[in-house]
């Protein structure tokens, strides 16, 4: 989805010293054998574009035997992908993250709350 959008807004994206490997370039033309027996062609796209970890975790794996993830992956760096998984990594606003953050606050370390409580009570019984 943002590839299309993204070679269709910018003018000679894949021209020039700065050329952007287009999908074309990683999957072939869409009437070719190759284009049709890639995971993600062949997937529900959903889970490319997905928030839930255990879908990144299958998105990851249905990339790890792919033909192509490594041209995939230059490709989707090369645009500046703004999300999902290209080449089996995950991108964020551009480049490669280790994981999605939840929603929400994060979670407070218990250890660090745990021995602050404890010196606190320490201090208390002290005084």
């Amino acid at each position: 989805m943002s590839v299309l959008f993204s070679e269709l807004l910018i003018p000679g994206w894949a021209e020039g010293e700065g050329a952007m490997i287009g999908l074309d370039a990683v999957t072939g033309t869409y009437g070719s054998d190759q284009a049709f027996s890639l995971p993600c062609h062949t997937s529900n796209p959903e889970i490319f574009f997905s928030d839930k970890s255990d879908e990144i975790a299958y998105a990851k794996s249905l990339c790890s035997a792919c033909p192509v993830k490594r041209e995939c992956l230059q490709g989707a760096i090369s645009r500046k992908e703004p999300c999902g998984i290209w080449g089996g990594e995950l991108f964020e606003d551009g480049v490669v993250i280790a994981a999605k953050r939840l929603p929400g606050r994060p979670r407070l370390n218990q250890e660090v709350v745990t021995s602050e409580l404890i010196d606190e009570k320490v201090l208390v019984a002290t005084a």
